[in-house]
């Protein structure tokens, strides 16, 4: 993976052209692809304003903006963007069917020793690699949104992908200054969205419950837990919740935290209560007034990570 050169993106939405700003940022050429109608334009704006965000973390001028969009190709011909590349990052739709269909393309048309990590956040490797040439070379490489941003990479591959194909995505990512992390064995959903997921599930019971509103819940969390988990995950956070550590936490909060969980019931999202949710977050963004939230959220992670950099937590 130290010979790398040229990564392919294979799907430029909000992911994919997010990757493709991180890759154009750590000095690589970038084949993008993406059938979409507008998808080059969509992309080229997206990869600028991302690549500001990059600059600005890193606190450096933006001189190198117009040399570094140099090194962005586009093309609607799949086999022509993967061709010749040494890396694919895979960001398509998350659709079984399009996915191993894509997937049946991308290995007829990629050199044989590429290795090509999806970005799949819930389907697991061995859905789609099935069918593929290659499949051992076919790992996840799972990003957390804004890739550009965000360090997290979750890894883990298929039934029929090789350890040294996982292998070699860890130290390629680690490589680039990602946090990446090996699964040991694949589970739907990986593990940071397993983890959101159990919060929302939480979340959406409560208002649809009558207990809050969403703007309730969002306070509690981001003013609350969501800024110890800016700093440390719940295992260091348990640790530091008594003075003689985690055992101790445990048994301090251990039997109310049962109790929680079992007084937890069953949520489905019936149309209903999606309608519900949606007007609680209509009045709630209205109540914002006019602002750019993904904007306004990007410009904290970058001042968050700075933080997080000082304090040699990353």
């Amino acid at each position: 993976m130290s010979n790398v050169k040229t990564v392919a993106v294979v799907g430029t939405g909000v992911i994919g052209a997010s990757w493709a700003a991180f890759f154009l940022y750590k000095g690589f050429r970038v084949n993008a692809y993406d059938p979409a109608v507008d998808a080059e334009n969509n992309l080229r704006q997206r990869v600028q304003v991302y690549l500001q965000d990059l600059f600005e973390l890193e606190q450096k001028k933006e001189l190198q903006l117009e040399q570094l969009m140099l090194q962005l190709n586009f093309s609607t011909d799949l086999a022509c963007a993967v061709k010749d590349v040494d890396f694919i990052q895979e960001s398509g739709p998350e659709r079984l069917a399009l996915k191993r269909e894509l997937y049946a393309k991308i290995t007829a048309y990629c050199p044989a020793d590429t290795l090509i990590a999806s970005s799949s956040s819930g389907l697991k490797v061995t859905e789609f690699q099935q069918g593929c040439q290659h499949p051992e070379r076919i790992i996840l490489g799972h990003p957390f949104n804004p890739p550009h941003l965000l360090p997290l990479v979750e890894l883990v591959g298929g039934e029929l992908t090789s350890a040294e194909a996982v292998q070699a995505g860890y130290d390629f990512y680690l490589q680039l200054g990602k946090k990446p992390i090996i699964l040991r064995k694949e589970i739907k959903g990986h593990i940071a969205n397993r983890l959101q997921s159990a919060l929302w599930r939480e979340a959406f019971y409560l208002v649809s419950e009558g207990v809050c509103d969403a703007k309730d819940i969002d306070v509690a969390v981001s003013s609350g837990p969501g800024l110890r988990w800016a700093i440390y995950g719940p295992y260091l956070n348990m640790q530091l919740a008594n003075q003689d550590g985690f055992k101790a936490a445990m048994h301090h909060l251990g039997p109310p935290m049962t109790s929680w969980w079992q007084d937890m019931h069953e949520y489905e999202l019936t149309e209903p209560k999606v309608a519900e949710l949606e007007q609680q977050m209509q009045m709630y963004v209205s109540s914002l007034g006019d602002v750019d939230l993904r904007a306004q959220r990007d410009q904290a992670l970058v001042e968050i990570l700075a933080m997080r950099k000082q304090l040699h937590l990353d």
